[in-house]
This record gives C-alpha cells, sequence and structure tokens, in this order.
C-alpha cells in the first residue's frame, strides 16, 4: 500500500510494533525480554564498588547491576535516583545517569535543567508564537524545564498542554519519592508500543491485533532481516553482521564493474546504512568496509552518510577513516540486537 500503515502485534509472546512506508519495512520495535532493563527506567540504586581505571561505579538495583560513569563525590553505600541509558552488552552492567528525562509524544520534562523552550525543527514562525504562548500559561516547578517536540506543531493545544501536564505531574511524583532507601524501581522505561506512539509520525493508517503481522506482511519482512544481505537501489549490495566487538558492514558494487561503480554503491550504502542498522537493532562500533573508493571520493561518501545518519532517530557519529580505509562509526546501543529479541 502507498503512504505509512503502523502495524502491532506480537512476537513470541512480546508486544512487537512495525511501521511500513509505502509497503517497505521503515522501522521495527520489539518489547526486551524480562530479564533486560530497558532504557528509560528510573531506579533508587545503591552506590556499590567503584571500577577502578574507569572512573565509574557499580551501583545495585532489584533488577540488576547498573554502571554510573562519572562517579566522583559518591561513596560506597549511597543511595540516589538514576535513570537507564541504553541496553547492556551481554554480561555486562547497564549504563546509567543521574540526569532523569521524562519523554512523551508532545513534551520532554528535564529536571535539573529549567526553562521552556520550543524544538528548533518546529519552523513555522506562528505556529511557535503559538506554542510560546500555550508555555508561557503552563506552570513548573523550581529547576524543572520542559521542551516541546517537533509533533506538537501538528496537534491540538489542548493535546499538547494535557500531554505536557502528564508529564510534569510524572517527573513530580517520581522526584517526590525519597533518595534514601533500598534499592528500588521507580518508572518502567518504554516498550514497544508506547515507543512507537511516542516517537513515529502519525500513520495513515493502523492495524492492530493478534496475527496481523502475518496478514499485512509483515512477518515476511522480519524474517528477511534475519540475513546480513540488503540490497542498494543501483544493484550492489551490503552485508551487515554484528559480531563480539563491532558490527561490520561490507560493501559490495554487485554486477557493475563501471570505474563509477565503487563510489555509486557507497553513497547508496551510506543512505540505505541507518535503515539497516535500525531494524536489526544494532549499535555500539560500526566498522564500514567500502568497496572500491578514491581518497578525493571520501568527502563525498561522508556527506551521505552525515546526511542520513542525521535523518535517523538513534544517536550516531561518525568517527574517521582508518589506515586501512574502512570508516567508523558509533552508534548508540538503544535496542537489542533483532538475533536476541527473536531468541
Amino acid at each position: 500500500m502507498k503512504g505509512s500503515l503502523a502495524v502491532f502485534d506480537k512476537l513470541g509472546g512480546r508486544h512487537a510494533a512495525a511501521r511500513l512506508v509505502d509497503g517497505r519495512l521503515d522501522d521495527l520495535l520489539i518489547d526486551p525480554p524480562d530479564d533486560r532493563i530497558r532504557p528509560g527506567s528510573i531506579y533508587r540504586a545503591k552506590a556499590g564498588r567503584p571500577m577502578k581505571g574507569q572512573g565509574g561505579m557499580i551501583l545495585e538495583t532489584p533488577d540488576g547491576p547498573l554502571f554510573l560513569r562519572q562517579s566522583k563525590g559518591i561513596s560506597a553505600g549511597d543511595t540516589f535516583l538514576v535513570q537507564t541509558s541504553t541496553f547492556a552488552e551481554e554480561g555486562k552492567a547497564t549504563p546509567c545517569s543521574p540526569r532523569l528525562l521524562f519523554k512523551s509524544r508532545f513534551a520532554m520534562v528535564t529536571p535539573g535543567a529549567a526553562g521552556k523552550n520550543i524544538s528548533k525543527a518546529v519552523r513555522d514562525e506562528e505556529r511557535r508564537v503559538e506554542l510560546r504562548e500555550l508555555l508561557d500559561e503552563l506552570q513548573m516547578p523550581e529547576g524543572m524545564g520542559l521542551v516541546l517536540r517537533t509533533a506538537a506543531a501538528e496537534a491540538d493545544d489542548d493535546a499538547v498542554e494535557a500531554d505536557a501536564r502528564a508529564m510534569i505531574d510524572l517527573a513530580c511524583n517520581v522526584q517526590s519519592e525519597p533518595a534514601s532507601g533500598s534499592p528500588q524501581k521507580l518508572l518502567e522505561g518504554p516498550g514497544a508500543e508506547e515507543l512507537a506512539f511516542r516517537d513515529w509520525p502519525a500513520p495513515d493508517a493502523t492495524e492492530m491485533g493478534d496475527g496481523v503481522f502475518d496478514a499485512t506482511g509483515v512477518s515476511d519482512l522480519i524474517d528477511a532481516l534475519r540475513g546480513p544481505r540488503e540490497e542498494l537501489a543501483g544493484g550492489g549490495y551490503i552485508f551487515v553482521e554484528p559480531t563480539r566487538a563491532l558490527v561490520s558492514v561490507d560493501v559490495n558494487t554487485g554486477t557493475d564493474t563501471s570505474p563509477a561503480a565503487g563510489l555509486k554503491a557507497n553513497v547508496e550504502a551510506m543512505r540505505a546504512l541507518p535503515r539497516a542498522l535500525r531494524l536489526r537493532g544494532l549499535g555500539g562500533q560500526v566498522v564500514v568496509d567500502p568497496a572500491p573508493l578514491s581518497k578525493r571520493d571520501r568527502r563525498q561518501v561522508e556527506s551521505a552518510a552525515r546526511a542520513a545518519f542525521r535523518a535517523d532517530p538513534i544517536e550516531t557519529t561518525l568517527v574517521d577513516w582508518t589506515p586501512l580505509g574502512h570508516l567508523e562509526v558509533i552508534r548508540k546501543r538503544e535496542r537489542l540486537p533483532l538475533n536476541e529479541t527473536l531468541k
């Protein structure tokens, strides 16, 4: 079908959400296993042992250890509120931060960072004026900030206000919990359905219920992701393969052997790479082995990569080219690898 379709079903008994654009799978969210700590979860945690040489500290929670990178001024036995930031690598503690963030579809509440702001992506000046008036009417607790997200530009003012007030109330309730006491989970991180409703653009249509993945062809599209190969528009392809240390991406020109084939395939690979990583839930260190490419053409490939990752919702940074001519990328681990969630 043409347009966008949001599909909600279950995979392996866990909630899942798929976004199709013109019949092509654009995004996929799946609830993690129960033994995994979700990003966005808030805990009252207890400081444990410091990690010598890493400048961090292990924290105790009822769901397992967390890792706090900056632990200056914290002593063993201290308790305080933290929020998990990413999924942990297998066998490691889940990263967390003492800075809390409460995010909904239209609003983002920032305790400890006062101020009222509107997303820079809202470019309509008339709408910015309207949203600024709405912000002025909202009373914020001392030391707490509020940002209206991009989706607020297309929403009804009443819906934006109700959403923002709900986030303010949630932030106040969580922060009212005493910092002292036994370790406790105060807020569960968002699941697949909540993330889809919160972060995806409003779809043209929605399908929900048991079996809709099969009925809409989503199941077949997910099965195709089990393999590493991703076709490119110009006839080339990439292999996206996770290892313990990194994610390797191999770019191939396919049957095109012309002198310009390498540059063409590499540019197309950069445009396709964010989606390929997003659907497979891959992050961390990503190393791209490009098709034959001269040094003078590297800037063009970099430009294509930066534009593609800028449009992607997951934080990604281009690092540099290695002496062997590989492009290194660092990507936030916001999702579990697909091969783990589909076990």
